[in-house]
């Protein structure tokens, strides 16, 4: 649930920052970032897999350069569903998604590390409760011998 949130936050935050550096994207405000990033997540999710597989020929034979055709394609596509985004010129088209996917990358990295334990998947609570659940752990509690006491303070190796 958290791993969602963030991944939208970053998105969003990554939209604001294309919307500064690319001449042809704008976002008139932080809610229609916020909206866009779910345009652009459901575009994604479900409009670029299918344009995706239709244009596999033509992006054989460019090499992959004509993905960069059908992120900008998916990055306008959302923009008609949000009021307040828009993506104009071949600029916005096509140098967009690439600032979007880098900047994204950049911030999403970042969130997840600098992110609270409880924002993660769970995992690190759980292993700290529970040191077993680590995956280098031999998880074998440590005991001291009675001969290693010593009555003076000090301890001995």
């Amino acid at each position: 649930m958290w791993s969602i949130f963030l991944s939208g936050l970053a998105t969003a935050l990554s939209l604001l920052v294309v919307d500064l550096v690319v001449p042809g994207i704008t976002i008139n405000t932080i809610t229609a970032a916020a909206i866009a990033a779910g345009a652009v997540g459901i575009v994604n999710a479900f409009v670029k897999p299918f344009l995706q597989t239709l244009t596999l020929p033509i992006n054989t034979v460019s090499f992959g350069a004509f993905s960069l055709f059908v992120n900008g394609l998916c990055l306008w596509l959302a923009s008609l569903f949000v009021p307040g985004f828009y993506v104009t010129g071949i600029i916005g088209f096509l140098v967009g998604p690439i600032v979007l996917s880098a900047v994204n990358t950049f911030l999403g990295n970042y969130l997840d590390k600098k992110a609270p334990a409880f924002m993660k998947d769970g995992s690190e609570l759980n292993a700290a409760r529970n040191p077993s659940q680590l995956p280098n752990s031999s998880a074998t509690p440590m005991t001291i011998k009675e001969s290693e006491l010593s009555t003076d303070g000090s301890s001995q190796v």
